[in-house]
């Protein structure tokens, strides 16, 4: 998709209302819209919802959820939020409209910035997740008193950077190694199959369903939204799908593609937990674990296949 002016004005748009209705609501939209734009490409519909719609200027996680973090981390700067990392609370209520403008900007920014990313990398890695990880730095830089790492708390010092405990967590009932591992393998196999059974009923759909995982993952967190301790799983169901869709491609068995599917997702629930103790729980604003988990297990697992194929 080349740039274009009225692309880069919806991102505006995109971006305000994701941080009119908060980050994570606009990611849980982009969910659906997935599962709404897999089933339209397998049921022979002529427009692009994937692309315009669940990846594109309404609700691509470059843009409107990186506007909604952005936003949020504006209005913590600002005394507006409690906490500048809080991607749930739409932003709409607090009835500052310079937040909504910052959202606004960043969404727009995420366009441009994946434009310009697709011609580079667009082959090697997962660019609206690089995009998306970009901009939660940006933000943290801009509106953050942490610094880009964040500050370490003398508990947090005593412990260790990567050792989360007290108040300094991502998500305290999967960050364990079995747990976190076990999510990866689970979810892993189940959106590895998904490519695969897509692929065998017409190789035509195999790109389409390479998202699938990824949309049952994001709507998922609708679970979060209404307070419950739900699983967070899109930086393993992505990575795992685009393994399988890797391997099958070259030929490899069913069987193959699945586990190998399921090992990529443990990679994905580890980097998750990395970049949420390098980034997320000892900063002031958002950078999203699972953004920067799914572009660099991605682009792993791209150049792996390259190397093999």
């Amino acid at each position: 998709m080349e740039f274009e002016l009225a692309l880069l004005l919806a991102a505006f748009g995109g971006g305000l209302f994701g941080a009119a209705i908060g980050g994570l609501p606009a990611f849980i939209f982009c969910g659906f819209a997935v599962l709404v734009g897999v089933a339209a490409g397998v049921g022979g519909s002529d427009f692009d919802v994937l692309g315009n719609v669940a990846f594109g200027p309404v609700f691509g996680p470059h843009i409107a959820f990186a506007g909604g973090a952005a936003a949020a981390a504006y209005a913590g700067r600002k005394g507006l939020l409690d906490d500048g990392k809080d991607i749930l609370a739409p932003l709409v209520g607090l009835n500052n409209p310079m937040v909504l403008v910052v959202g606004g900007i960043f969404g727009a920014g995420g366009y441009v910035v994946n434009q310009a990313l697709l011609p580079i990398v667009g082959n090697y890695t997962d660019s609206v997740a690089l995009t998306v990880g970009i901009s939660g730095i940006a933000a943290r830089l801009i509106f953050g008193r942490s610094g880009l790492f964040g500050g370490l708390s003398p508990d947090a010092r005593e412990r260790g950077r990567f050792l989360p405990g007290g108040n300094e967590v991502w998500v305290a009932y999967q960050q364990g190694f079995p747990q976190a591992s076990m999510l990866g393998f689970g979810t892993g196999l189940f959106a590895a199959w998904a490519v695969v059974a897509f692929a065998q009923a017409n190789p035509d759909y195999a790109e389409i369903a390479v998202v699938l995982g990824f949309g049952i993952s994001a709507a998922s967190l609708i679970l979060l939204q209404f307070g419950y301790e739900g699983p967070i799983t899109h930086h393993m169901t992505l990575p795992a799908a685009v393994a399988a869709s890797t391997v099958f491609a070259a030929g490899g068995a069913p069987v193959l593609a699945v586990l190998l599917g399921a090992v990529v997702g443990v990679l994905g629930a580890l980097a998750g937990e990395f970049f949420s103790r390098l980034f997320l729980i000892h900063g002031d604003t958002h950078v999203d674990p699972p953004a920067n988990a799914i572009w660099l297990v991605t682009t792993v697992v791209i150049l792996v296949g390259l190397l093999f194929g």
